[in-house]
This record gives C-alpha cells, structure tokens and sequence, in this order.
C-alpha cells in the first residue's frame, strides 16, 4: 500500500519518518534538516535524492506542502524549500500507529526482548 502511489493507503516507513521529522522540526523542516534529525534520532542516513524524491512523493500524496523560504544566507541567498504536513498527512500517520499498534497486541513479550 505504502508504495501504490495512493493517497488513502498507509505511508511507508521512509515517507513516516520524514512526516515525523518534520512535526519534530516545526517551521525548520526542510530536506537537510529532516535528514539530520533522522540521522540523530534513529540513525538513519537519507541520501539527498531519496530525501527529495520522498518530498516530492507525499507532496504528490497531499501528505505535506512545501514553500519556499526567503533567501538564506548560509545557502548563497538560496530559498529552503520548507515542509508541513497536512492534516490527511497526519491523518495517514495516526492510522499506521493505530494499525501497527493493533499488529503487535499480544506480542508484547517479543517487543521487549533485544
């Protein structure tokens, strides 16, 4: 479902982290950011292209919007192309937590081990 290219199906694990790193970051989420946030948070590395092709992706979901900033400085004057998620984005990402949270009662044992 996730990669069906639908907007009612359950995101993948790559567009979910991105849509959280996003909410973490507030009004600083853009690409760079969120992949430092997932870097920091999970350990996970996003290669830039992946990164934005994931953006492009859930914009074309209607998961997030994107915006251009002002011109940064620290980019050569360069606007950031700044992300929200949108309330069917966090709509979608409640439904997984909801569906995964189903999936795994019972098992509680196993998510303890490690």
């Amino acid at each position: 479902m996730g990669g069906s290219g639908r907007s009612d199906g359950f995101p993948g694990e790559l567009e979910q982290m991105v849509m959280l790193a996003a909410l973490r970051l507030g009004d600083d989420a853009y690409g760079a950011a969120i992949g430092q946030d997932l870097e920091a948070a999970v350990g996970r590395r996003v290669s830039r292209g992946a990164m934005y092709v994931t953006l492009d992706r859930l914009e074309a979901k209607g998961w997030i919007r994107s915006s251009m900033s002002a011109p940064v400085p620290e980019r050569g004057g360069r606007p950031r192309r700044i992300v929200e998620v949108t309330p069917t984005g966090l709509d979608r990402l409640r439904r997984s937590r909801a569906a995964l949270e189903t999936l795994w009662d019972g098992l509680e044992p196993l998510a303890r081990e490690g």
